[in-house]
């Protein structure tokens, strides 16, 4: 049958609620995760005293998540539904992973919001929903867990789907995107089976929600665009730089240009998930040797091109950007970090041009001296060191970041133009 056409899911929420063993019992449930994985799964959670944790090792990793019982950085599974192939990107919820979150949710799709039945709505899941809408995810499937601890109430259920609902409209999600599901991760409730104990509830399965959705059209047609997230240096092979094809098509012999340096090479071979391709695609994770090019001549952050379009370099750039939380006021001249794609560099915000109403767009005020939380604002921003960037209208994957400070993010926005280095 033709390559069914592949969806990025990225599951967030608060800390707790749920989120890895949401995915775990989706994978098993879906027959991406065998018995015998589960087994090994549910031993090793056995043994740590953490009975009900058996799913969510599905997609934690390292001994270090295990340990700790906190997701860390970001996994990615991959699974085959009816209509579409789905990779999950399981993001943390802890508060000192939002800067993987962020990584994360810039390459997805769509976001499943999962919130406990009990306590709805706390304040990190307003956090990743504002910041799932800032980095341009539609599709919101807000997945109401843990019904088995109130019996499956629905009265209940309505009280925090409604709550969960008003919080997405008032980030700005539109109400044709939102859909809400009951379900029981643990127990297995109306995850990939339909359950029995929710009579009432007349609607689909997380995974058969998750299948109705269109998936978004591959943005083949633009120049190649791969941000490198990782170079590996591999014995008897060379340097692998690791990245996510964003836009275009790379085929093996495309002679590519690896930005701000400007160092060239021809691309030998790729592989994903150890899988040689001949070409990759957007969506595709991947591993690739250019030849001539060593380990110092790549970093995390930089981006590969086509010779004949390179990835733009940019000297600064206005953006629109929100601010979510900031102890103070940020002023002229404020320089954080910003996570732009795969790349995290100290920026300058170098001109605050218009203060803006977050929710209808509308100028408020011009050349405000300040910005505070819960403002919206146009302004000018200068890295403090060569970087690739890209209008969000025209590569809306390289145009969208975050801005971090004091542990925590203050701000995320898009690019509206750029000025060329």
């Amino acid at each position: 049958m033709a390559d069914k056409e592949l969806i990025n899911v990225i599951f967030i929420g608060h800390v707790d609620h749920g989120k890895s063993t949401t995915v775990g019992r989706l994978l098993y449930d879906g027959g991406a995760l065998s018995e015998q994985d589960y087994r090994k799964l549910e031993e090793i959670a056995k043994e740590k005293g953490k009975g009900t944790f058996a799913f969510a090792y599905a997609t934690d990793n390292s001994k270090e998540e295990r340990g700790r019982g906190v997701t860390i950085d970001v996994s990615y599974k991959r699974f085959d539904a009816k209509k579409h192939q789905f990779t999950i990107i399981d993001a943390p919820g802890h508060r000192d992973f939002v800067k993987n979150m962020i990584t994360g949710t810039s390459q997805a799709d769509v976001a499943v919001i999962v919130c406990a039945a009990k306590e709805g709505p706390q304040p990190q899941t307003k956090e990743h929903a504002f910041l799932a809408q800032v980095m341009g995810i539609k599709q919101v499937i807000v997945a109401i867990n843990k019904m088995d601890e109130i019996n499956y109430d629905e009265a209940k259920f309505k009280e925090v789907s409604e709550q969960m609902t008003k919080m997405l409209l008032g980030v700005g999600y539109k109400a044709d995107n939102i859909k809400v599901v009951p379900i029981s991760a643990w127990m297995g409730d109306n995850v990939v089976k339909k359950s029995e104990k929710m009579t009432w509830y007349s609607g689909k399965t997380l995974l058969d929600t998750l299948d109705d959705l269109t998936a978004p059209p591959a943005p083949v047609d633009k120049p190649l665009r791969i941000p490198i997230q990782d170079v590996y240096s591999i014995k008897g092979v060379g340097a692998i730089p690791v990245g996510r094809v964003e836009t275009g098509i790379l085929k093996s012999g495309t002679q590519v240009i690896v930005m701000p340096s400007g160092k060239t090479g021809e691309v030998k071979d790729m592989e994903e998930h150890h899988q040689k391709l001949t070409e990759a695609r957007p969506g595709n994770n991947i591993g690739f040797s250019i030849r001539g090019l060593g380990k110092e001549d790549m970093a995390r952050g930089d981006v590969v091109g086509p010779v004949t379009n390179p990835p733009t370099v940019v000297k600064s750039f206005t953006a629109q950007i929100v601010v979510l939380n900031h102890p103070t006021a940020i002023p002229v001249g404020y320089t954080p970090v910003f996570h732009l794609h795969t790349a995290q560099v100290s920026m300058t915000l170098t001109e605050l041009k218009k203060k803006l109403n977050p929710k209808t767009g509308e100028v408020l005020e011009e050349n405000p001296k300040f910005l505070k939380a819960g403002d919206a604002a146009i302004v000018k921003i200068t890295p403090t060191k060569p970087i690739c960037a890209e209008k969000f209208s025209e590569f809306p994957q390289m145009g969208r970041f975050a801005i971090r400070d004091m542990g925590q993010t203050v701000a995320a926005g898009i690019i509206l133009d750029v000025e060329k280095r």
